[in-house]
């Protein structure tokens, strides 16, 4: 049996995101009708449905779904998930890693879970300095542990391609909660989320 991709889009939205995509190329100078443009409104439609899924997706119930009573009270680190987002002031990409902790009490939850908490967020219009709160907040009011940590380094496309177009610079932010806002906590969690293992 041959293989068969199948993707499933809302039909309203895509109906009006390729009207407003055709008059956005036809409003930058070129025609919409071209041979190599006449199927791109609906590809963008249907790419930017798939960039900002996170706004139907419950970041709760993702770690609720894999959520397991354990008596284990050291630091899980999730480190390197990679981060595609939208920077919401000029619709451009920002890319990076999210590294995450957390001090479990009572509660672990899958660890693919966490990164797809990550997606959640990062798959919307967003701001990093926000991203990089609401990862927090999400795991730290679903899992109730006794810290969370955040760390997200990130390059955006709107630094490097208009504006100041400084191509290598890296944007940090972190977001620390509970046992992480002790010094030696949070300092284990940074060496272990910039060690490399050999």
């Amino acid at each position: 049996m041959a293989y068969k991709k199948t993707e499933h889009y809302d039909e309203k939205a895509t109906t009006g995101l390729i009207k407003s995509y055709k008059d956005i190329i036809g409003l930058l100078g070129e025609d919409s009708e071209r041979e190599g443009l006449l199927k791109t409104p609906e590809r963008v439609a249907k790419a930017m449905q798939y960039m900002m899924q996170g706004y139907q997706l419950d970041a709760h119930a993702i770690l609720n779904s894999a959520k397991f009573h354990e008596d284990v009270s050291e630091m899980i680190v999730v480190k390197d998930i990679e981060i595609y987002s939208m920077c919401e002031h000029h619709m451009l990409p920002f890319i990076g890693k999210a590294h995450v902790a957390y001090i479990p009490n009572g509660w672990i939850t899958g660890l693919s879970k966490v990164a797809r908490v990550v997606d959640v967020f990062a798959r919307r219009l967003q701001v990093q300095e926000r991203l990089t709160i609401q990862i927090k907040d999400a795991i730290k009011e679903t899992l109730n542990p006794l810290g969370v940590a955040v760390v997200i380094e990130a390059q955006h496309l709107c630094m490097m391609m208009r504006g100041v177009q400084k191509q290598n610079s890296v944007t940090t932010t972190s977001a620390f909660d509970g046992e992480f806002q002790k010094n030696s906590t949070r300092s284990e969690f940074m060496k272990l989320i910039t060690a490399r293992l050999s």
